[in-house]
C-alpha cells in the first residue's frame, strides 16, 4: 500500500492527531453517509470507546467530534468560527452543516465515553448513529482513528488486513520494508528521497509536489515560530506555563558572549520542539510528524540544521521531508504511528526516525547510512510508554519531543562517522516496536491509567 508524503505530513489541529483530527474526520465522513442516504436523521449519536474515552477529553475529542459533525476539517479549521459553533450548540442543542440539514446533538446525552473494553479493531474506536424521531438506529459506523489523523471504518480496517502483496503496486518503488528500500536504492542507483519522488509522481507533478512540500514546512516554520514567540498558561487545567519562548530568549541574548558550552545546542533544539508542541497543546494548527503528539521532532531538527548547520541549504528540504516520510511510511505500515497501539515509542520514537533519516540525508549520508540513522533513533526507543498526565498532550509530552530531536541528531552524526554497516537492522526495530506494543499493558498506552498519570499531582 503506497503511503504519500502528504498522508505521513498533515496539516492539522492539536492537540491530537489520533483524538482530535481523526474524531473530527470521522464525523465529517459521516456527514457524507447522511448526505446519500435516503432518510432524513432526526439526531445523531456518537459513543467513543478505548483510549477516546479514557483520555478524550483532555485531548478535546468531544470538541473535535462536534465540530466534525458541524462539517469542519482539520486541514481548513478555523479556532473563532469553530467557538462560535460550539456555543451555539450548548444553547440549542442542534448542528446545522452546511450542505446538509440540521440535526439535534445534545453532548450531554450524544456523546457517549464508554470505559468498558474497547472496540476490537483498534484502541480508538467510535460509532455514530444516525436516529429517527423516536430514538430507533437508521444507519450507524464504526469508525477507528488509527494515529496521525488516519481514519478507517471497520469494513476498511479489514480490507487493510486481507490485502495481498501480490496485487502489482502503482508506484516504481514499492519498497514495504528498509530491506527492499535498500535494495531499490543499490539496483536504480538513485537515493531515497528520489525514490519516494518517483512513487509521488505517480499521482503529482513535481510542480504539485514542490509546492505541497513548501506548503508543509511554511505550517511547520509557522508554528514553530508562534509557539517562540508566546507565552502563558496552557489550557486543561494542569497550569503548565510554556517555557519556549523564555529558553529562546536567553539562548538569543546569551547568543554574542564569547563563550558558550557546547551543549548549549542542545537547549536551543529542545526550544523549537516544544515551541510547536506548546503550539499543538493549546490547540493550533500543526502538521502531524507522524502525529500531533510527536509534531515537534521533525520542525525542529529541520530548524536546527538551518539554523545551526553551515553547509545547510532550503533547497534541500525537499530531500529532508522525502526521506523522512519514506521511513515514516515503513513503521506505519509494518508497526504503528499510534500512542493507543504501541505507546510513545511509536509517536516519538518513529519520529524521531524519520528526523535522523531526514537529517542523514541532507548532511550527505548514504542509504545505508539513512537507515542505520533511522535504526539507531528508533532503537533508543522502544518501550517508551504513552502516560498524560490527566490525558493532556503536555506533560510529559512537551519535553518528550524536545529530547526525541536531540536523539534524532546524535543518532545521525552517529550513522554518518560509520559506513552504514550495523548489528540491527531499521526492519527488526520496527518489528521489536510492533512486539512490544502489542505485548504493553493498555494502561501505559494513552489511557492516563498508569505511569506519570498516576504517580504526579494532576491538579
Amino acid at each position: 500500500m503506497f503511503l504519500s508524503v502528504f498522508d505521513v505530513f498533515k496539516v492539522g489541529v492539536g492537540p491530537s492527531s489520533s483524538h482530535t483530527m481523526g474524531p473530527m474526520v470521522a464525523g465529517g465522513r459521516f456527514l457524507d453517509l447522511l448526505a446519500r442516504s435516503p432518510f432524513r436523521a432526526a439526531r445523531v449519536r456518537a459513543r467513543l470507546y478505548g483510549s477516546l474515552a479514557f483520555t478524550g477529553k483532555g485531548h478535546a475529542t468531544d470538541r473535535a467530534t462536534i465540530l466534525g459533525l458541524a462539517g469542519f476539517l482539520p486541514e481548513s479549521y478555523e479556532a473563532t468560527r469553530a467557538e462560535a459553533v460550539l456555543a451555539e450548540n450548548r444553547q440549542t442543542g442542534r448542528l446545522s452543516p452546511e450542505g446538509i440539514y440540521d440535526f439535534a446533538f445534545d453532548p450531554s446525552a450524544d456523546l457517549i465515553f464508554d470505559f468498558g473494553p474497547p472496540l476490537e479493531g483498534h484502541a480508538n474506536g467510535m460509532v455514530i448513529e444516525a436516529l429517527d424521531p423516536q430514538g430507533d438506529v437508521l444507519a450507524q459506523e464504526t469508525y477507528y482513528s488509527i494515529g496521525g489523523g488516519f481514519v478507517r471504518t471497520a469494513a476498511e480496517l479489514a480490507a487493510l488486513d486481507d490485502l495481498t502483496l501480490s496485487e502489482p503496486s502503482p508506484v516504481p518503488y514499492p519498497f514495504r520494508t528498509a530491506a527492499e528500500m535498500l535494495e531499490m536504492a543499490r539496483t536504480s542507483g538513485l537515493t531515497i528521497a528520489r525514490m519516494k519522488r518517483m512513487n509521488e509522481r505517480r499521482f503529482r507533478t513535481d510542480a504539485q509536489i514542490d509546492a505541497g512540500l513548501a506548503r508543509i514546512w511554511e505550517v511547520m516554520n509557522g508554528c514553530l515560530t508562534r509557539g517562540l514567540e508566546t507565552d502563558g498558561i496552557l489550557p486543561g487545567g494542569l497550569k503548565v506555563r510554556r517555557r519556549a519562548k523564555a529558553i529562546h530568549d536567553s539562548l538569543m541574548a546569551e547568543r554574542g558572549a564569547n563563550f558558550s558550552a557546547p551543549h548549549v545546542i542542545n537547549d536551543w533544539v529542545s526550544a523549537y520542539a516544544m515551541a510547536v508542541n506548546e503550539e499543538n497543546a493549546a490547540g493550533g494548527q500543526v502538521v502531524t510528524a507522524p502525529t500531533n503528539g510527536a509534531a515537534g521532532v521533525v520542525p525542529a531538527v529541520i530548524r536546527y540544521w538551518l539554523d545551526h548547520v553551515p553547509s545547510a541549504s532550503v533547497k534541500q528540504l525537499d530531500e529532508f521531508l522525502l526521506t523522512a516520510a519514506a521511513v515514516g511510511g515503513l513503521i506505519k505500515t509494518n508497526a504503528s504511528i499510534s500512542g493507543a497501539e504501541c505507546g510513545c515509542q511509536a509517536e516519538v520514537g518513529s519520529a524521531a526516525a524519520m528526523a535522523a533519516a531526514g537529517l542523514a540525508a541532507v548532511l550527505g549520508g548514504t542509504p545505508e547510512q539513512i537507515e542505520n540513522a533511522a535504526e539507531i533513533a528508533l532503537e533508543h526507543h522502544l518501550g517508551m510508554t504513552c502516560d498524560p498526565v490527566r490525558g493532556l498532550v503536555q506533560v510529559p509530552c512537551i519535553e518528550r519531543n524536545g529530547l526525541g530531536a536531540i536523539k534524532a541528531i546524535s543518532a545521525a552524526s552517529l550513522s554518518l562517522r560509520g559506513d552504514g554497516t550495523h548489528f540491527v537492522p531499521l526492519d527488526a526495530a520496527i518489528e521489536t516496536m510492533r512486539q512490544t506494543g502489542r505485548d504493553m499493558d493498555s494502561r501505559y498506552k494513552e489511557t492516563s491509567l498508569g505511569g506519570l498519570a498516576v504517580n504526579v499531582p494532576n491538579c
